[in-house]
Parts: C-alpha cells; sequence; structure tokens
C-alpha cells in the first residue's frame, strides 16, 4: 500500500472507530421532537430551536481542518447546497462544536473568516464550544447533518451523502442524502432515506 492510500484508510479507519468510540449521547429519534437549543451565532445574535418554528431547519457540523468536510467545501459543493436551499427559506445552521486547543476549534472572528474565505453561505454559524448541541443531537462526526421539518420533528440524520470518502471526485456520482431529503421536505412528502451513518472526523468532546 502506497502512503497515499495508507493515509487515507487510516483517517477512515480512524474515524469509523469515532463512530463507536465517542461521548456523544444517543441521536434523537427520527420523527420525534428535535432537541431544542439556544446558541450565540458568529455575529453574537442568540438562536434558538424555537424561534425557528414553521422554518425548515439544516444543522451541519463542520471543522474546517476536516479532509471529509474540505472535500466538499473545496469542490464547491457544500456551499452550493447553502445557497440553493437557503434561497427556498431554509435556515442552514453551520455548528462548530471543536473545543479550544482542539482541530477545528473557531472563536467569532475565525468563523466569519472561514465563511468569507470559503464563499460559505449559511444563514448563521453556531458557535459550541462546549458540544452542548453537539451532546443534544449525538453528532459524531464533521459533517454530520441534521434536518428538522417546520413542525420541529426531525425529519434527517446522518451523512451528506452515500460515498464516504474525502475524494471529491466521489461527489458527482454520490446520492446526496441532504439535498432529497429536503426536495421531499419541501414538497410534504415523507422522507425517503431518513437516517444514514455519518462519515467523516470525529467530533472532539471535552470532558
Amino acid at each position: 500500500m502506497n502512503r497515499r492510500h495508507f493515509g487515507a484508510a487510516f483517517i477512515a479507519t480512524f474515524c469509523a472507530a469515532a463512530l463507536l468510540t465517542g461521548t456523544a449521547q444517543a441521536e434523537p429519534k427520527i420523527g420525534a421532537p428535535a432537541p431544542a437549543f439556544k446558541a450565540v451565532d458568529s455575529n453574537g445574535k442568540q438562536v434558538s430551536l424555537d424561534d425557528l418554528r414553521g422554518k425548515t431547519v439544516v444543522l451541519e457540523w463542520t471543522n474546517d481542518g476536516c479532509p471529509y468536510v474540505r472535500k466538499h467545501y473545496n469542490a464547491g459543493n457544500m456551499q452550493a447546497l447553502q445557497k440553493k436551499w437557503t434561497a427556498q427559506d431554509v435556515v442552514w445552521l453551520s455548528v462548530i462544536s471543536s473545543p479550544p486547543g482542539e482541530q477545528g476549534f473557531a472563536d467569532a472572528a475565525r468563523a466569519n473568516t472561514l465563511t468569507t474565505e470559503r464563499n460559505a453561505a449559511p444563514t448563521a454559524v453556531l458557535l459550541d464550544p462546549k458540544q452542548e448541541i453537539a451532546r443534544a443531537y449525538g453528532a459524531t462526526v464533521t459533517p454530520h447533518m441534521y434536518i428538522i421539518k417546520p413542525d420541529g420533528v426531525l425529519a434527517y440524520a446522518g451523512a451528506i451523502d452515500d460515498k464516504p470518502t474525502a475524494r471529491a471526485a466521489d461527489i458527482e456520482p454520490a446520492k446526496n442524502y441532504v439535498d432529497v431529503a429536503l426536495t421531499e421536505v419541501k414538497a410534504g412528502k415523507p422522507v425517503t432515506t431518513p437516517a444514514t451513518r455519518a462519515y467523516g472526523c470525529v467530533v472532539k468532546y471535552s470532558s
């Protein structure tokens, strides 16, 4: 095995192990009310799930140092999804749960710089350095994706797509679970694939 393949295999093995050994709580149930949360965003504004009642909400766990996150941002895939769906009145919340000193940690200024540099278009970036939202949702990796319907019910939880690699070349042939699920939610239809196994880099939980 050459160095490149070894590195990719190591990352995949590490992240898969993280799904089994992480300290996140169990994920909330699909079809049940999504856990309530309040958080301050990167512009100092408090964001509450209760205040978003009546809106479709996406939660996207992110870590700018993660190769799986970079896969989707460097290719413009995540930004395209954000722009497509926020234009249709979906509230897209990127969540940064890395604690200080860990890969992916960002304070408000850093989070805003990342949004600008990556040409990202979330509705807001939530700062979760104590992992309060992450624990409530059982987020294990970045990107871990959740969709909440306007009635506050959790409609989807899991991976962004069905290609659990860090290769940008795998984006185009992938089935994008988030895009499909949002299309179904907006059409008032049941989500055909409501839960999948998320892939990515482990969310760092502080003790």
